[in-house]
């Protein structure tokens, strides 16, 4: 519920659902982190929440029934055919809007809830990673646009590089609440308010198993790296955990504060 005491927007953001553990979990705990921080609104990265590998229209009607509001991707969105199914017709399950122009589905939404107007938006960084549209021109094309339809703009920054994820921080503090990143699947303890009032953490970690590399099954992990040949990619099982954030965004849709969790 709302917090009409200090008239503030409450968001869950979720790290990387890494498979059939990374769902389980989150069905199990989701609604008790809800309660606990009196969430207003669910968003979390789906992009490997299939077996590791982009998302299904079951697996997204899973998601949405168990509390989650947006859904964001990144560049392994396109790693399952039955996504082409859904990218157009589901206005609340985003993928990167710098891909080129053309490209299926939807890279913003926004939710209103509670007298609160949220953009959530879906970038992709460009080191290290597919070299697509410039994420930084992108916000800036995208604030323009949205700024008079939303109070509130939150962003999930899917790219490596953590000097990205920081200049792509700075660069919209002021007129994003907030940005967290995602694609790496490993907590970053830097969250913050930046000083134009911008929330951030540079990466929200992953939710899923613990007794992996990342997600993945450690001992295939792990053999890939000694001999640099194919091996099997198989989402690992055991020590699940939920790696997210909450962010907290006053009616001025500046960042209140920003709380890492996992648990």
């Amino acid at each position: 519920m709302q917090n009409s005491v200090n008239n503030t927007f409450k968001i869950l953001a979720i790290g990387d659902i890494v498979g059939r553990p990374g769902r389980e979990i989150l069905k199990d705990r989701l609604q008790g982190i809800m309660d606990t921080h009196r969430i207003d609104l669910v968003v979390a990265n789906g992009e490997n929440s299939a077996g590791g590998k982009s998302i299904t229209p079951d697996i997204l009607h899973e998601l949405f029934s168990i509390g989650v509001d947006v859904i964001t991707t990144g560049n392994h969105v396109w790693d399952n055919k039955e996504v082409f199914k859904i990218l157009d017709s589901e206005p609340a399950l985003l993928r990167p809007a710098n891909y080129p122009p053309g490209v299926k589905g939807h890279g913003w939404h926004i939710v209103e809830r509670k007298g609160f107007r949220t953009c959530v938006i879906n970038l992709q960084g460009r080191l290290f990673m597919e070299p697509i549209d410039c994420p930084f021109r992108k916000f800036d094309a995208l604030y323009d646009e949205l700024k008079d339809k939303a109070d509130i703009i939150i962003i999930d920054f899917h790219a490596e590089a953590t000097s990205e994820k920081r200049a792509f921080g700075w660069h919209v503090d002021g007129r994003a609440s907030a940005v967290f990143g995602t694609h790496t699947h490993v907590q970053t303890a830097d969250e913050e308010i930046l000083g134009g009032g911008t929330g951030y953490i540079s990466d929200l970690g992953m939710t899923g198993s613990f007794n992996s590399v990342i997600g993945i099954n450690k001992e295939y992990s792990v053999r890939r790296f000694l001999t640099f040949t194919r091996v099997k990619f198989e989402v690992a099982e055991g020590n699940r955990k939920i790696n997210a954030a909450v962010f907290e965004i006053n009616k001025e849709g500046k960042a209140q504060s920003v709380t890492r969790i996992i648990t």
